[in-house]
């Protein structure tokens, strides 16, 4: 089903029988590693699929014109790292096991910073408790005290009212970086089986968040989360509201990369993450 290295196969919907029980294996929780996210941003990253000769399964992708490999499913034998090394400008979202072992091998290994997900406990996001979390609980109690809201499933027969929100989102701008994945996400969600909620100011749709488990179990990824403009604390209400229905069995809230933006991480930081996930860049051994 998938073509052998150097060949490669498209990210298409029927591999996700074979792919998504190997992504619920992963324990990096890197939210990269799903198959909904390979899927969704197939387009923006040019991913693809390989079997190596090992058997190892690789991505392979290019930014503008820097190729790249990633390797979810473990690193593969030394021959066959050492020829996606020279055939690949860089391996992205390598975890923090895989830098340790590609450093002892000669590899460059960055930290990728900008790419870090976020971590938050689940129940410091549903509690908002402390002084820590003073202006979110402000922010909350003005949104709740301003309006008439409903919040729900976002289940599928809903798919339009979420795709209101996100076009209200867009505004007339040009159509933000992950449009196209957050609308194809709304429309694909039974195939995928992400799931979340959709939140409503009387009868009007204005939020809506979208994500999935991450691989082992522990942690529920927040992979979209949009909201119409001209609602104060709108924002702060849909994160809490949302962490305070998911299970308890999710310790942990991944809610993904600031990507540099220095406005993103400030809000990010904001919500006191427990921690980061680690992401690292490697690169071909200096003698090569």
């Amino acid at each position: 089903m998938l073509a052998s290295y150097p060949d490669s196969t498209p990210v298409i919907l029927e591999l996700r029988p074979l792919l998504h029980p190997l992504f619920q294996q992963v324990q990096s929780g890197i939210s990269e590693h799903t198959f909904a996210n390979i899927y969704l941003f197939r387009n923006t990253h040019n991913y693809r699929l390989t079997r190596l000769a090992d058997a190892t399964i690789a991505i392979l992708g290019r930014n503008q014109e820097q190729s790249f490999f990633m390797l979810p499913f473990g690193l593969p034998e030394t021959v066959l790292l050492e020829q996606l090394f020279h055939d690949q400008s860089m391996m992205k979202c390598v975890s923090a096991s895989q830098k340790t072992i590609l450093e002892e091998q000669g590899y460059s290994v960055r930290e990728d910073r900008d790419n870090f997900d976020y971590l938050y406990l689940r129940h410091d996001l549903a509690e908002l408790a402390g002084r820590q979390f003073h202006k979110k609980r402000n922010l909350v109690k003005a949104f709740v005290s301003s309006h008439d809201y409903t919040a729900q499933p976002l289940t599928e027969e809903y798919v339009p009212q979420a795709i209101a929100v996100l076009d209200a989102w867009q505004g007339k701008q040009a159509r933000g970086a992950d449009y196209l994945a957050a609308k194809e996400a709304l429309l694909r969600m039974e195939e995928l089986q992400l799931c979340g909620g959709l939140y409503f100011v009387e009868k009007d749709p204005v939020a809506y968040v979208l994500g999935e488990e991450l691989g082992g179990g522990g942690s529920f990824a927040i992979h979209f989360e949009k909201a119409a403009p001209g609602y104060k604390g709108l924002y702060q209400f849909i994160n809490q509201s949302f962490a305070s229905v998911l299970p308890e069995s999710y310790a942990t809230i991944n809610r993904e990369q600031d990507l540099g933006i220095e406005g993103l991480r400030k809000a990010k930081l904001s919500y006191n993450p427990t921690g980061f996930v680690e992401k690292y860049r490697a690169y071909a051994k200096e003698s090569e």
